[in-house]
């Protein structure tokens, strides 16, 4: 896990409030996170990276997947656009140093608006969020010990979350 230390550093350098690596078998995943995506986004059905996308990976897909991997990088932002900014280059750097199958999850903002049903604007930096591929973001960041809880209305600070998948 030390040698991934330095993307700890880099995320906090560009803007990440917490950033941790974690063992990828800590990672939380509950198919019931789908149900938030479907019954409380209002994006539901508008992104391309939403799982109501025909072909997304469905929990049960992801979490195959997921046991393929050893370590990732979980970075707490105070904003979505910053979370996915900062996991996107995580993923890159990660990538350069060797680890060519890092992989970044974050709920996109890249575009203001999605394209969608047109073709996506940014497919080199759109990804999935965590819960669209039914991790349970608040399970695996308090099992980590950083800060999330439901807000009781819209006027309290958000806590953003990304993951970057690391070999």
């Amino acid at each position: 896990m030390n040698r991934h230390a330095k993307y700890v550093a880099l995320a906090k350098k560009l803007g990440a409030a917490h950033a941790k690596v974690i063992r990828a078998r800590d990672i939380v995943v509950d198919s019931r996170a789908l149900l938030k995506c479907q019954f409380g986004c209002d994006g539901y059905w508008n992104n391309w990276t939403c799982p109501s996308v025909p072909g997304s990976l469905r929990p049960w897909e992801f979490e195959r997947i997921l046991n393929r991997y050893r370590y990732a990088l979980l970075i707490h932002c105070a904003d979505k656009r910053t979370s996915q900014r900062v996991s996107f280059e995580i993923e890159r750097q990660a990538f350069v140093d060797g680890n060519y199958f890092a992989f970044s999850m974050a709920d996109c903002g890249t575009c203001k608006k999605c394209a969608r049903p047109r073709e996506c604007r940014n497919r080199k930096v759109a990804r999935p969020a965590m819960q669209g591929l039914g991790i349970d973001v608040f399970a695996t960041a308090r099992k980590q010990r950083l800060p999330i809880a439901t807000l009781k209305d819209r006027e309290q600070p958000q806590n953003w979350y990304s993951l970057v998948l690391i070999d």
